[in-house]
């Protein structure tokens, strides 16, 4: 049975993350960000199976360019640096016709929106769910063409608009369109169940702390809720502030990597302000020592004159 999932979700600053260590770990590459010097290093990570960049026409360039511009881009310390997409792919398709399915829903945003778009297809973890082909697309929040990073793709922020609950509409119906294609009966719906007439509770997101249990060979609550052994919705609770402890963890970090940088210029500022004080101190003291000069040569200067004036009236 094909299972409906599209998320959208942001890359935020304010949440202590950043577009090229988003992209490096969803790719499964090494980037840097040469804003904050800080490296992401993801080579080693598993079950990548398809990495591509999908551009506007006219426009072409390197995975860690993309990101560091899109970065570059954004002046505040609460800037939404990039936009996710989350998708399930279905079972039901071969390798090949999954990654044709993902491309094209890449392809449609970049056209409808303008943006580059950088795909990822995960094979599923191991320990977890064989069904889980899914795959990450990253986009960035601006428009972008061959003079560089444009306007923001406000109308993505601005839930009147309905774009999202389009752009889920619009999964369904290209995955729906491939199924039938491939000669499947299964189908998706975007639509939530209480939509659908659908008489039971939704399965619920595991999110990256559950994800990373799961993987593990071990169970988490929200697997449990999904496999139907547990009804504790409290457990839900508790893996939301484990996950909010985790974003919290990395804004900590992102905060003391700031105060180090604001302690070394304000050192800087106070070595710079020494240097100033003790280079007024040594021009006061040439001053000083000229004016002495000076003095001690007028005064040796009169006195020859005193001198020269008695020898004068003596003859």
């Amino acid at each position: 049975m094909a299972i409906y999932h599209c998320s959208v979700k942001t890359v935020s600053r304010s949440a202590g993350r950043s577009a090229p260590g988003a992209a490096a770990y969803r790719a499964g590459v090494c980037l840097e960000d040469a804003r904050t010097g800080e490296v992401y290093d993801y080579r080693r990570k598993q079950g990548v199976e398809h990495t591509e960049l999908v551009f506007p026409l006219g426009v072409n360039m390197e995975r860690s360019d993309l990101w560091n511009e899109a970065e570059q881009a954004e002046n505040r310390k609460n800037s939404t640096v990039a936009r996710e997409y989350e998708v399930a792919l279905p079972e039901e398709l071969t390798p090949e016709k999954r990654l044709e399915l993902v491309r094209a829903f890449a392809q449609h945003l970049v056209e409808r929106y303008g943006v580059v778009a950088d795909l990822a297809v995960h094979a599923p973890g191991k320990g977890g769910d064989l069904r889980n082909h899914h795959a990450h697309i990253l986009t960035t929040t601006r428009q972008v063409t061959a003079e560089g990073f444009g306007a923001k793709t406000r109308v993505l922020d601005d839930k009147k608009t309905k774009e999202i609950e389009n752009i889920r509409s619009e999964w369904a119906i290209m995955t729906n369109r491939a199924l039938e294609k491939g000669g499947h009966e299964a189908r998706v719906d975007h639509r939530s169940l209480e939509a659908q007439g659908v008489q039971r509770d939704p399965t619920q997101h595991l999110g990256p702390v559950a994800t990373a249990m799961e993987r593990r060979g071990e169970r988490s609550e929200r697997g449990d809720l999904n496999r139907g052994h547990a009804e504790d919705r409290a457990a839900q609770a508790e893996l939301a502030q484990a996950e909010k402890v985790q974003a919290g963890a990395e804004r900590m970090r992102v905060q003391a990597r700031e105060w180090r940088m604001a302690q070394e210029q304000a050192r800087q500022q106070a070595l710079a302000a020494e240097r100033a004080k003790q280079q007024e101190q040594e021009r006061l003291e040439v001053e000083r020592k000229n004016k002495e000069k000076e003095m001690v040569e007028r005064k040796m200067a009169e006195r020859r004159e005193k001198s020269r004036s008695r020898g004068g009236m003596e003859r």
